[in-house]
């Protein structure tokens, strides 16, 4: 019989009266059941956040650091068993879940780092003389308890982007997993209660998606930090109009591969992997590329290559790249609209079928403009590949999506890269890469139906928080 795995309800251990079985994406093997909380165990995680909040803004900045310290080291110690737990109740291939766990280590230090120095700023007010003697200290407090929801494509790193700045600022938080992967949530939420934070701190609950809505109006939780579908995050902001809202959605990132690129092979092999890494589950997963019309032929044929030379399987393998996406559903929505855009005029060069919930690695070419695939996230590995004429038509191109995460630009030439950091209509420009890159450390987040915000611990830290002034009077400065 399996274990029921218990929630964390004001940062101890609980269960309720229902319990939710997880299943593997690869095999549909049952992975783990956990307890879910019922109405009144929920009500008094919100009671508690807020009962909470005066306490943990005051706790020390040390007090903090510390228990985020010991959340980075003991995600390192456990790394191998997380990892295969990643794997496990998501289906990527171990390789990328053992990365994930890597950059969540990361990004607990980072944010033990930034709690260590969010201290503030003093403004001089002397510079009017109305103002002669006076000084303006500037800090930031927390705007209140936030609501955190965690998609599944990161079971990990993405709920550790709403847990870490939160702990950062002295926020109380609630963590909401994504129904599909909540697991990996619950063993960091054992993780935190190991640490010195005030108790009520941090709730890390798998509340089923129909009973969200009153926790999203819920007064007591000012601030909603929401990563998922573009549908979901939009709704929830208009539900939510008079709170703090943050949304990381979705993308249908494209790179731009210009004729001056030295080595058209290494960038086809980068561009291929990251078009299909994790089965294409990641919102700044290379969905367009885009190629500059001297080149085009060669590019690709290298790129075709490279996408059919991936690893794809049992993501427990060694060398496996693409594992099998999320469910049935969305193996049988990623079909659907290949076929949509290939009955459309498109042209499927590689890929275009599945085996349970593998879906082949696809490459299509001659993408009609008004098919699904040209004008929603994929969300699988799927890739359409398009030539352009000019640098100029290359930014069209990229612009005329409704959405605007990230994108990446395959070029020597200064000026085209500063001309893309200027017009892109996007939240990152990655230069001699692919726009699936992230540094955990930086700001991250979208324009556009991309969302609104960003995570990146410091910004995250920043959206969090208000600035609150004090001014000092009679000082001689």
């Amino acid at each position: 019989m399996t274990d029921v795995t218990p929630f964390l309800l004001s940062g101890t251990p609980a269960t309720g009266t229902d319990t939710l079985r997880v299943t593997s994406p690869w095999d549909g093997a049952v992975v783990g059941e956990v307890s879910v909380p019922t109405d009144a165990q929920v009500e008094q995680a919100v009671a508690d956040l807020h009962a909470v909040r005066h306490e943990a803004q005051a706790t020390p900045a040390h007090v903090r650091a510390g228990a985020l310290d010991h959340i980075s080291a003991r995600l390192s110690e456990r790394a191998e068993e997380i990892a295969a737990l990643i794997t496990a109740e998501n289906g990527k291939p171990l390789t990328w879940s053992r990365g994930e766990v890597s950059r969540a280590v990361s990004t607990f230090r980072w944010a033990a780092e930034e709690a260590r120095r969010f201290a503030g700023d003093l403004q001089r007010l002397d510079t009017d003389a109305a103002a002669t003697g006076r000084m303006a200290v500037v800090r930031r407090f927390p705007r209140g308890p936030v609501l955190g929801i965690a998609p599944f494509n990161f079971p990990l790193n993405l709920v550790a982007h709403k847990v870490a700045p939160a702990i950062a600022v002295g926020a109380p938080i609630l963590i909401k997993p994504a129904p599909a992967t909540p697991l990996t949530a619950l063993l960091l939420g054992e993780i935190i209660a190991e640490t010195g934070l005030p108790p009520r701190m941090v709730s890390v609950l798998p509340v089923p998606n129909d009973k969200m809505s009153s926790l999203v109006t819920d007064p007591r939780l000012p601030v909603i930090s929401f990563t998922g579908s573009g549908p979901v995050g939009w709704s929830i902001r208009e539900q939510a109009s008079r709170k703090h809202v943050t949304l990381e959605l979705g993308g249908d990132a494209a790179v731009i591969v210009n004729d001056d690129w030295p080595d058209l092979s290494a960038a086809a092999s980068r561009i291929a992997l990251f078009a299909n890494y994790q089965a294409g589950q990641s919102c700044i997963s290379v969905q367009r590329v885009l190629v500059h019309a001297d080149v085009y032929d060669g590019f690709l044929e290298e790129f075709v290559a490279a996408v059919e030379a991936l690893p794809t399987g049992d993501p427990t393998a060694d060398g496996v790249q693409v594992g099998p996406v999320i469910n049935d559903a969305a193996a049988e929505r990623i079909t659907t609209w290949v076929e949509e855009a290939a009955k459309a005029g498109a042209t499927v060069l590689t890929g275009g079928t599945r085996e349970g919930r593998t879906v082949a690695p696809t490459v299509l070419t001659g993408v009609p403009a008004d098919t699904k695939i040209a004008e929603e996230e994929v969300f699988g590995p799927v890739v359409s590949v398009s030539r352009f004429g000019d640098f100029e038509e290359a930014i069209a191109m990229v612009n005329s999506s409704k959405y605007g995460l990230q994108a990446g630009v395959f070029t020597t030439d200064v000026r085209a890269v500063f001309r893309a950091h200027r017009d892109l209509e996007v939240g990152g420009v990655i230069v001699g890469d692919v726009p699936s890159f992230r540094a955990d450390q930086m700001p991250y987040g979208g324009w556009k139906e991309s969302g609104v915000g960003r995570e990146g611990l410091r910004s995250a830290m920043n959206d969090l928080t208000e600035e609150r002034v004090l001014v000092l009077t009679g000082l001689e400065l």
